[in-house]
């Protein structure tokens, strides 16, 4: 599996009418040791690159929330998992909640988790579709969709859009099991409804930058530490053709100098392990209640795996 996506039954919330379910147990403690039981076996059949996305909300006893989320997360770091984000996913809007002595819920958590430092992440195909800058941030603004079937929570295809895109290579190798990554590569295009941007692009274009222009102040940065590093004459120091280059660009520039060390990137391609053995990336939904995990995965051209302990409710339309 590359991936899991999934939301489990939350503590004290319903009976699915199965001995086995979760969700019931006598104590939050319990509940979240079926849900360290559940991360054991999915991490079982991860694959090293893969990552989890689980979606869990907290629940009310004795007039008190009972930190349910916090309680896993801490549980999962014990169990030698690592917490990449707390996800919180907002709603304008929700079920009604005649309570008045405390606010209405309109959040809940999405828990991302992964085995290994390193994973496959695609930040930037996540950014292009769901944000305007280079990293979107940690809430997901997405109201519940309306489901008029047997299930009461039905879950948004949006959030499975959104873990699909992060965390789910279109692309993995049969062979060595390597997801393909994107490669990219910098441009010198800005964003013209930024002033700023506009501006430094209008000065470039007076003063004859060239692109070799660009490229220098892109290797050296807003200092000569960091970026510059990269572009190695064998003392880990600029070239003096760099140097000159980038000198004149921000004589011409001034202060929107570092406007075009934060130019656009672009996809140039993607890596190759070397076998000819390409397969769909897999997506895991252990809790998949309608089948909205599988159904979204298919359309986004991952293959699919759902298990439940009852019927699907609504049986999902695969593709192929």
């Amino acid at each position: 599996m590359d991936l899991v996506v999934t939301s489990p039954p939350y503590w004290a919330k319903r009976d699915y009418g199965h001995e086995d379910q979760i969700g019931l147990e006598s104590t939050p403690d319990q509940y979240v040791a079926a849900i360290m039981d559940c991360l054991a076996e999915w991490g079982r059949v991860l694959r090293p690159t893969g990552s989890i996305f689980l979606n869990v909300g907290d629940t009310y006893h004795k007039r008190s929330l009972v930190g349910i989320p916090a309680r896993i997360e801490y549980e999962a770091i014990k169990h030698g998992w690592r917490i990449r984000n707390r996800i919180i996913w907002a709603k304008t809007k929700g079920m009604p909640d005649p309570v008045k002595n405390r606010l209405v819920n309109r959040h809940e958590y999405i828990i991302h988790l992964t085995m290994r430092e390193t994973y496959y992440y695609d930040l930037f195909g996540y950014s292009a579709a769901y944000g305007n800058g280079s990293n979107p941030g940690d809430v997901w603004t997405i109201n519940p969709e309306r489901n008029m079937g047997e299930h009461l929570a039905p879950f948004p295809q949006e959030i499975v859009e959104r873990a699909i895109t992060l965390g789910a290579p279109e692309q993995i190798c049969s062979v060595c099991h390597t997801p393909r990554r994107r490669v990219l590569e910098r441009t010198s295009e800005l964003d013209p409804t930024r002033p700023q941007a506009k501006r430094a692009m209008e000065l470039a274009e007076a003063h004859g930058l060239t692109q070799a222009h660009i490229r220098a102040i892109q290797a050296t940065g807003v200092s000569d530490a960091g970026k510059a590093l990269k572009v190695q004459t064998g003392t880990g120091r600029n070239s003096v053709e760099v140097q000159r280059l980038a000198a004149e660009a921000k004589a011409a520039l001034g202060g929107y100098f570092r406007e075009f060390t934060f130019a656009k990137k672009r996809t140039a391609g993607w890596t190759d392990c070397g076998h000819d053995a390409p397969a769909r990336g897999v997506v895991l939904d252990p809790f998949m209640g309608t089948g909205t995990t599988l159904k979204t995965a298919t359309r986004m051209n991952r293959d699919a795996i759902g298990v439940d302990l009852v019927p699907l409710m609504e049986a999902p339309v695969l593709g192929s």
